[in-house]
Protein backbone atom coordinates (compact mmCIF):
# COMPACT_ATOMS: atom_id res chain seq x y z
CA UNK A 1 0.00 0.00 0.00
CA UNK A 2 1.19 3.47 -0.71
CA UNK A 3 0.18 6.35 1.52
CA UNK A 4 -2.16 8.72 -0.34
CA UNK A 5 -1.27 12.38 -0.36
CA UNK A 6 -4.23 13.42 1.74
CA UNK A 7 -3.83 14.86 5.20
CA UNK A 8 -7.56 14.80 6.02
CA UNK A 9 -9.46 15.48 8.16
CA UNK A 10 -11.26 12.19 7.55
CA UNK A 11 -14.90 11.22 8.05
CA UNK A 12 -17.01 8.07 8.26
CA UNK A 13 -20.78 7.91 7.83
CA UNK A 14 -22.89 5.29 9.59
CA UNK A 15 -26.10 4.74 11.54
CA UNK A 16 -24.18 3.37 14.52
CA UNK A 17 -24.22 5.38 17.74
CA UNK A 18 -20.53 5.67 18.65
CA UNK A 19 -18.38 7.54 21.16
CA UNK A 20 -15.02 9.24 21.03
CA UNK A 21 -12.27 6.62 21.22
CA UNK A 22 -14.39 3.79 19.73
CA UNK A 23 -12.78 1.85 16.90
CA UNK A 24 -14.43 1.10 13.57
CA UNK A 25 -13.16 -2.15 12.06
CA UNK A 26 -13.49 -4.19 8.90
CA UNK A 27 -15.37 -7.49 8.88
CA UNK A 28 -18.96 -6.28 8.65
CA UNK A 29 -21.48 -6.60 5.82
CA UNK A 30 -21.46 -4.04 3.03
CA UNK A 31 -24.15 -1.35 3.22
CA UNK A 32 -24.60 -1.67 -0.53
CA UNK A 33 -24.26 -5.44 -1.06
CA UNK A 34 -25.24 -7.13 2.25
CA UNK A 35 -24.12 -10.54 1.00
CA UNK A 36 -20.51 -9.25 1.00
CA UNK A 37 -18.48 -9.11 4.23
CA UNK A 38 -16.01 -6.26 3.89
CA UNK A 39 -12.25 -6.76 4.32
CA UNK A 40 -11.74 -2.99 4.71
CA UNK A 41 -13.18 -0.02 6.59
CA UNK A 42 -14.01 2.92 4.33
CA UNK A 43 -13.73 6.67 4.91
CA UNK A 44 -13.49 9.94 3.04
CA UNK A 45 -11.97 13.38 3.37
CA UNK A 46 -15.32 14.91 2.29
CA UNK A 47 -17.71 15.57 5.18
CA UNK A 48 -20.81 15.49 2.98
CA UNK A 49 -19.57 12.33 1.24
CA UNK A 50 -19.60 10.67 4.65
CA UNK A 51 -23.09 12.13 5.15
CA UNK A 52 -24.28 10.44 1.97
CA UNK A 53 -22.80 7.14 3.19
CA UNK A 54 -24.55 7.62 6.54
CA UNK A 55 -27.91 8.22 4.88
CA UNK A 56 -27.49 5.12 2.68
CA UNK A 57 -26.16 2.89 5.47
CA UNK A 58 -28.11 -0.16 6.51
CA UNK A 59 -30.00 -0.12 9.78
CA UNK A 60 -32.67 1.86 11.54
CA UNK A 61 -30.52 4.33 13.47
CA UNK A 62 -30.11 8.02 12.84
CA UNK A 63 -27.50 8.82 10.14
CA UNK A 64 -24.31 10.09 11.78
CA UNK A 65 -21.00 11.47 10.55
CA UNK A 66 -17.88 10.95 12.62
CA UNK A 67 -14.48 12.57 12.45
CA UNK A 68 -12.07 9.61 12.32
CA UNK A 69 -8.36 8.96 12.51
CA UNK A 70 -6.78 6.04 10.63
CA UNK A 71 -4.71 3.83 12.97
CA UNK A 72 -2.65 2.31 10.17
CA UNK A 73 -1.90 2.49 6.46
CA UNK A 74 -4.68 3.22 4.00
CA UNK A 75 -5.15 3.36 0.25
CA UNK A 76 -7.38 4.98 -2.35
CA UNK A 77 -10.76 3.20 -2.53
CA UNK A 78 -10.58 1.19 -5.78
CA UNK A 79 -14.39 0.97 -5.89
CA UNK A 80 -14.51 4.62 -6.98
CA UNK A 81 -10.92 5.49 -7.89
CA UNK A 82 -10.27 5.03 -11.61
CA UNK A 83 -12.93 2.28 -11.81
CA UNK A 84 -15.74 4.84 -11.84
CA UNK A 85 -13.98 8.22 -11.60
CA UNK A 86 -10.53 9.22 -12.92
CA UNK A 87 -8.17 9.87 -10.03
CA UNK A 88 -9.81 10.17 -6.62
CA UNK A 89 -12.18 13.17 -6.76
CA UNK A 90 -14.32 11.70 -3.97
CA UNK A 91 -11.23 11.55 -1.72
CA UNK A 92 -12.35 8.07 -0.67
CA UNK A 93 -10.06 5.66 1.13
CA UNK A 94 -10.02 2.26 2.78
CA UNK A 95 -7.93 0.44 5.35
CA UNK A 96 -7.66 -3.00 6.89
CA UNK A 97 -6.69 -1.25 10.14
CA UNK A 98 -9.28 0.33 12.46
CA UNK A 99 -10.44 3.94 12.39
CA UNK A 100 -10.58 5.74 15.74
CA UNK A 101 -13.58 7.97 16.42
CA UNK A 102 -12.32 11.48 17.24
CA UNK A 103 -15.75 13.12 17.49
CA UNK A 104 -19.18 13.47 15.91
CA UNK A 105 -19.78 16.04 13.17
CA UNK A 106 -23.07 17.94 13.27
CA UNK A 107 -22.73 20.33 10.32
CA UNK A 108 -23.11 18.06 7.32
CA UNK A 109 -25.61 18.47 4.50
CA UNK A 110 -28.67 16.20 4.69
CA UNK A 111 -30.24 14.98 1.46
CA UNK A 112 -33.84 15.64 0.55
CA UNK A 113 -36.00 12.52 0.50
CA UNK A 114 -36.14 12.81 -3.31
CA UNK A 115 -32.35 12.99 -3.66
CA UNK A 116 -31.93 10.08 -1.26
CA UNK A 117 -34.37 7.97 -3.29
CA UNK A 118 -32.44 8.82 -6.49
CA UNK A 119 -29.24 7.55 -4.85
CA UNK A 120 -30.98 4.36 -3.68
CA UNK A 121 -32.33 3.77 -7.20
CA UNK A 122 -28.88 4.37 -8.68
CA UNK A 123 -27.28 1.90 -6.25
CA UNK A 124 -29.94 -0.70 -7.07
CA UNK A 125 -29.11 -0.30 -10.77
CA UNK A 126 -25.39 -0.69 -10.07
CA UNK A 127 -26.02 -3.80 -7.98
CA UNK A 128 -27.87 -5.36 -10.91
CA UNK A 129 -25.00 -4.48 -13.27
CA UNK A 130 -21.66 -6.31 -13.11
CA UNK A 131 -19.89 -2.93 -13.01
CA UNK A 132 -21.44 -2.52 -9.56
CA UNK A 133 -19.20 -5.29 -8.20
CA UNK A 134 -17.36 -4.40 -5.00
CA UNK A 135 -13.59 -4.72 -5.06
CA UNK A 136 -13.02 -6.18 -1.62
Amino acid sequence: MTQPLDEGPFFHGTKADLREGDLLTAGFRSNYRPEVVMNHIYFTALRDGAGLAAELAAGEGEPRVYLVEPTGPFEDDPNVTDKKFPGNPTRSYRSTEPLRIVGEVQDWTRLTSEALQQWRDRLAELAADERGEIIN
